[in-house]
């Protein structure tokens, strides 16, 4: 048994400055610290997500969701910062103004500038 106090998220990302710039600025996670590698940063009281440099590769999933108490509110301040929703119609899966209902919960989903789909999640 892993006996661990918080599990990380890790996104790769190709651009460190691009991806600091989103996840720090437009998506509003505060930044913990900085290597020539990689990003940490603080998401709510006991989340952290790190991003890191890599090459180019690509990602057919969700990498990391946030935990949001107002869907609806944050989709529609990261639309006005430039953030573009992905809409679904077949499948499980069927956005309404960019959210989904999934279960007793709700879920939106978005690309970051390397193309990672990221989700938001109330409920």
């Amino acid at each position: 048994m892993i006996t661990a106090t918080m599990a990380v998220a890790t996104i790769p990302v190709t651009d460190l400055e691009k991806a600091k710039r989103f996840y720090g600025e437009t998506l509003g996670l505060t930044q913990l610290w900085e290597n020539p590698a990689s990003v940490r940063y603080r998401c709510g009281e006991h989340s952290e997500l790190s991003v890191f440099k890599r090459p180019a590769l690509e990602t057919v999933h969700t990498l990391a969701h946030f935990e949001v108490e107002d869907l609806q509110r944050t989709v529609e301040d990261l639309e006005s910062k430039g953030v573009v929703f992905l809409d679904y119609s077949e499948g499980p899966l069927k956005t309404s103004r960019h959210i989904a209902q999934i279960g007793p919960a709700l879920g939106a989903w978005f690309k970051d500038p390397d193309g990672n789909t990221l989700g938001l999640r109330q409920g």
